[in-house]
């Protein structure tokens, strides 16, 4: 089995935070949204994963492949990464990944995390996660008949069906896939300009596939800033949930308590405050004089003399509530 990630966005949505960092790569809990994404497709999937093929952007940092590597090499397995140069569409992201095309594969876009008890049925031509939302307007959906898919349908006006593509797929044979996708690419045929991969979903499908759905019990969208600290919430929850700790041993605490659930990382020290629920606080991290709860807060933070709920902090920032002098630059936001 193989997992393709096209995950080449820019992530606008989530500036500043993506300005430096691809969003795939943000931390949530800890471990990037990718590595989380990658390890709950595998625990899905139940057998041997023998690649992760990531498709990445032409501008990303030049440590990015790095970390990918590492990612794959966590699980086992052998990671590849290709390039996309262009932004032409889902149909033409998945392409880039064309040698990787071959065999039983799942396609998962990285901007999502997901829970499901369900077992993937590798006997199907293919099957697409999904989840019920209450609108489904602004999702592509599918219909079903007697469990099996008859149509894909991108953003109903009129309601048609309220389960809603994720976007994670699994093909029992990855080049018919690749074949589809070739020949929208050699037609030209496009919707709004790009290449669809509901496009070649409909040709598989109108050839004889049959598609079944894997539904979601929940999905953890990590778009913008909200939903993102909203998703890392859940997380932190289901991992109280399953009495997982994540509180590193090395956290000192100094005439500080920390409010369940939370990730701290290594070598963090608290003094005078208080932190949780629904924190994530990475490591090498000082935070004084302060009350935080429901937030993300990246590695590297020197943080004092503030009350925070519902924040997003980055990477090396430091913030002193107390401030009358500031340096901010490009989507900095202070509220």
């Amino acid at each position: 089995m193989k997992i393709i990630i096209p995950m080449a966005g820019i992530g606008s949505r989530l500036k500043p935070h993506t300005l430096t960092i691809p969003k795939p790569l943000t931390k949530i809990a800890g471990k990037p949204i990718v590595q989380r994404l990658v390890e709950d497709i595998a625990s899905v999937l139940n057998q041997k994963i023998d690649e992760v093929c990531f498709i990445i952007g032409l501008n990303f940092p030049k440590d990015t492949e790095e970390r990918l590597q590492n990612i794959a090499k966590s699980l086992h397995t052998k990671g590849s990464i290709v390039i996309q140069k262009e932004a032409l569409g889902t149909a033409h992201a998945i392409y880039q990944a064309k040698a990787s095309l071959k065999g039983p594969c799942v396609v998962a876009f990285a901007d999502t995390l997901f829970k499901a008890d369900f077992t993937l049925n590798a006997d199907a031509d293919g099957a697409v996660w999904v989840k019920k939302v209450a609108d489904p307007s602004a999702y592509g959906v599918i219909k079903l008949e007697n469990g099996i898919i008859t149509d894909f349908i991108e953003k109903p006006v009129k309601f048609v069906s309220d389960l809603a593509i994720i976007g994670i797929y699994y093909f029992k044979k990855g080049e018919d896939l690749r074949t589809e996708i070739e020949y929208l690419l050699e037609n030209n045929i496009t919707e709004k300009g790009e290449f669809q991969l509901t496009n070649a979903l409909e040709n598989l499908k109108q050839k004889g596939a049959k598609f079944v759905p894997g539904e979601v019990s929940d999905w953890m969208d990590c778009g913008n800033k909200t939903i993102t600290i909203k998703t890392n919430s859940s997380v932190l929850q289901y991992a109280q949930k399953d009495q997982i700790d994540l509180v590193d041993k090395s956290v000192v605490l100094e005439n500080s308590k920390i409010i369940q659930p939370c990730y701290i990382g290594k070598n963090v020290v608290l003094k005078d405050s208080t932190i949780g629920p629904n924190v994530s606080l990475g490591m090498n991290s000082v935070i004084v004089n302060s009350k935080i709860n429901n937030s993300l807060i990246q590695e590297e933070v020197h943080i004092s003399n503030v009350k925070l709920t519902d924040s997003m902090i980055g990477n090396k920032v430091s913030y002193n509530g107390n401030f009358t002098t500031v340096s901010l630059g490009d989507f900095s936001v202070l509220e």
